[in-house]
C-alpha cells in the first residue's frame, strides 16, 4: 500500500530505474512540474538504455501549451506518446469553441491511472503525476495507491493494450502542434537537466537515495500481501456509448455486487461523492440489511472542485435519514497519512481528499480511480484492482479510521430539529467562508449531477 505522497513518488521512480524492457504509463493528468520533471528525467534515462516507453494521456488538461515538455518526449526514438480522445484544435480559444460545439464527445474522458513496469509490476490508485499528488505542493491530495505484481500486473497490461490500440488513442505526432522535433528535444533536455539539478537536494531526491521503500524495492525485499487480485477496467469504447448505459463490462457494474454482498461493514472513500437517488436507495437497503455504511468525502472547504459539492450536498439529509454515517475531510488535514516511512517532512498548507477506495466487510478492498458520481460511473473510463485480502482490507480500513477521525474530519449529523451539524458545533459548511456556501447552494438546485 502507498498511502503517502513521498512513497508513491519513490515507488514510481525506482520502478523506472529497475525497468529492463518496457514502461507503460496511462494517466489523466501528467504535469511537468518538480516531481513530474524528475519522473520525465528518469523516463528519458530508461529510454536511453533501450527501455521502450509508452505514455497514454487524456487530453482534458494534460497537453496544454505549458505541458509541451511531456509531449516533446515523443522525439526520443524509444518513447511514444498517444493522446486519448483528443481535441481537434490545440489552442485554448479553439479548444473552448470545440468544447461548446462538440461537448458530447469531448466531455467523455479517460480517467484511468496505471504505471506498469516490464509487465511485471503495476501501481494502481488515485494519483496522477504532479506535485499535488506527491505532497509537494500547497494543495496536498490525500490519496492511496497499491503496488502489485503477478497476475494483477499482467491484467493491467492487457487493459493498457486495449486502450493503446483503440481508435480513440491518437499518436501525438499526428496532432500538428506536437510534431516531434529532435532539435527542440535536445534543447528541452538541457533545460530539464538544469531543472532536475536544482532538485538534487530536495526531499524527493534524498528519499530516492535513502528511503526504506527505495532500499526495499532495489533489494526486492518488500513486505507483500499475498492475495487474489483482479483488475477491473472500463472498456475504452465506453466513451462512445450512450450516457447511462449499463454493460456487464463496465467497472461500476462489476464492483456493485461486492457492495451488495457486504454483510457487516461498507467503507467508502470518494472525494467526489454524488450518489443520486439510486445511490441513496442502495445505501438505505444496505442499512436495512444491518450493514454499517460509512462514507468519507471532502468538506466544502477542502474540495478542489466546489461544483461537485453542489451535487453532493442535497443528498446529505436523505443519506443520514437512511442511517449512513458521513465524514468530510478538513482542509487542515495535511499529513493525514501519518508518519512517513522515510522520516522526511514535506510541507503544504491545505489538504484535499483524492483517494478512491471501497472496503467490503474488511475482508476485501477495491482501490482505483473511480469516484462514486455520475461522471465516473456513466461517462468517463476508470480502472482499479479488487483484492481479496483481510490483511490489506484491514490496512485500508485503518487508513479510513484515521482519515475520518475527529482530528482530520468532520462528522455530519442531524440535530433534534433535523438541522445539519458538523463536529465542533458548526451548523453551516465549516471554514468555507461566506461566498462559497452561497454559490454551491444556488447550483445545488440545478440539474447538474451528470455534468460534475
Amino acid at each position: 500500500l502507498l498511502p503517502t505522497g513521498l512513497d508513491a513518488f519513490v515507488a514510481r521512480a525506482v520502478l523506472i530505474e529497475l525497468a529492463d524492457r518496457t514502461l507503460d504509463l496511462q494517466y489523466y493528468i501528467f504535469h511537468p512540474d518538480n516531481t513530474g520533471s524528475l519522473i520525465i528525467d528518469r523516463l528519458i534515462a530508461a529510454a536511453d538504455r533501450g527501455v521502450r516507453v509508452r505514455i497514454l494521456l487524456d487530453d482534458w488538461g494534460t497537453l496544454e501549451k505549458k505541458d509541451e515538455a511531456v509531449a516533446g518526449l515523443d522525439a526520443h526514438p524509444n518513447i511514444e506518446i498517444r493522446v486519448f480522445n483528443p481535441y481537434v484544435h490545440r489552442s485554448g480559444l479553439h479548444r473552448l469553441g470545440e468544447l461548446l460545439t462538440s461537448f458530447t464527445r469531448v466531455n467523455r474522458r479517460m480517467h484511468n491511472k496505471q504505471f506498469i513496469a516490464d509487465g511485471a509490476a503495476v501501481i494502481l490508485g488515485g494519483r496522477n503525476i504532479g506535485d499535488e499528488y506527491f505532497s509537494h505542493a500547497e494543495l496536498d491530495f490525500q490519496d492511496v495507491d497499491v503496488l502489485a505484481g503477478g497476475p494483477v500486473a499482467r491484467q493491467s497490461l492487457q487493459s493498457f493494450e486495449a486502450y493503446w490500440s483503440s481508435k480513440f488513442a491518437i499518436p501525438i505526432s499526428q496532432l500538428g502542434k506536437f510534431t516531434p522535433d529532435e532539435t527542440r528535444f535536445a534543447i528541452a533536455r538541457k533545460e530539464l537537466d538544469a531543472r532536475c539539478e536544482g532538485l538534487r537536494d530536495s526531499d524527493y531526491a534524498r528519499a530516492l537515495a535513502g528511503s526504506d521503500l527505495a532500499k526495499d524495492l532495489r533489494a526486492h525485499a518488500l513486505h507483500l500481501h499475498w492475495a487474489e487480485g483482479r483488475v477491473i477496467a472500463d472498456p475504452p469504447d465506453k466513451i462512445s456509448q450512450p450516457v447511462g448505459a449499463r454493460r456487464e463490462t463496465y467497472l461500476g457494474v462489476q464492483v456493485s455486487p461486492y457492495a451488495r454482498g457486504a454483510r457487516s461493514d461498507l467503507l467508502i472513500v470518494s472525494p467526489y461523492f454524488v450518489p443520486g437517488k439510486d445511490g441513496v436507495q442502495f445505501f438505505g437497503e444496505r442499512r436495512r440489511d444491518g450493514v454499517n455504511v460509512r462514507v468519507l468525502t471532502n468538506s466544502l472547504a477542502a474540495t478542489d472542485v466546489w461544483l461537485v459539492h453542489a451535487g453532493y450536498m442535497k443528498y446529505r439529509r436523505p443519506l443520514l435519514a437512511e442511517g449512513v454515517r458521513l465524514f468530510e475531510l478538513k482542509p487542515e488535514a495535511t499529513g493525514a497519512k501519518g508518519p512517513r516511512r522515510s522520516g522526511l517532512t514535506i510541507g503544504s498548507s491545505r489538504a484535499s481528499l483524492h483517494g478512491k477506495t471501497f472496503v467490503f466487510d474488511r475482508t476485501s478492498v477495491f482501490i482505483g480511480s473511480v469516484n462514486l458520481d455520475p461522471r465516473s460511473l456513466e461517462q468517463n473510463t476508470e480502472v482499479g484492482v479488487l483484492v481479496q485480502s483481510p490483511e490489506l482490507a484491514a490496512e485500508v480500513g485503518r487508513l479510513f479510521d484515521h482519515w475520518s477521525s475527529p482530528a482530520l474530519a468532520y462528522e455530519v449529523t442531524r440535530s433534534a430539529g433535523g438541522r445539519l451539524q458538523w463536529t465542533g458545533g458548526y451548523t453551516n459548511e465549516p471554514e468555507a467562508g461566506f461566498w462559497r456556501p452561497l454559490g454551491v447552494k444556488f447550483f445545488s438546485h440545478l440539474p447538474i449531477d451528470s455534468l460534475i
